[in-house]
């Protein structure tokens, strides 16, 4: 039976609620509270560290059920860095990735920006574009190398 969407992510007040829903789902593995966090704009988009560019909620949706079918994804945020206005929000996150192996629990850090648009439905995510960060968290905030491209 289909769950329906977290109460954060149906009447998000902020983009702060719905990334607490968005993450909450995650780690839950709850695929239809997951998809009420995203728009049903066509150019929603998504991107998995080392993935293809997943464009529109189908594929988005069947990228994330692939996903949950190993389980729900152990994911905290942390050190979010926020950009908004009034209808826009643009989120920096570390993310804190828990796996679970035979020798017992791993951590990694994925590095992730969140896009938030205020519809006239709450809060809604347009883009989530996660990015391979490291091994453990570094104790700075700068202490990740920049490279230019």
């Amino acid at each position: 039976m289909p769950k329906t969407p977290t109460l954060a992510a149906t009447s998000a007040a902020s983009a702060d609620d719905l990334e607490a829903a968005f993450y909450e789902a995650l780690q839950l593995g709850d695929i239809e509270s997951l998809m009420g966090c995203w728009s049903d704009d066509d150019e929603v988009f998504c991107v998995h560290p080392g993935g293809p560019r997943l464009l529109g909620q189908v594929a988005i949706r069947a990228a994330f059920e692939q996903m949950f079918a190993n389980g729900a994804i152990h994911a905290t945020p942390a050190r979010v860095r926020k950009v908004e206005s009034i209808a826009s929000a643009v989120h920096s996150v570390l993310e804190r990735i828990e796996v679970l192996t035979t020798e017992g629990p791993r951590h990694a850090f994925v590095l992730a920006t969140n896009v938030y648009h205020k519809t006239p439905h709450g809060w809604r995510m347009v883009a989530h574009h996660a990015s391979p960060g490291s091994a453990h968290a570094p104790d700075e905030p700068g202490e990740y190398p920049q490279t230019l491209h």
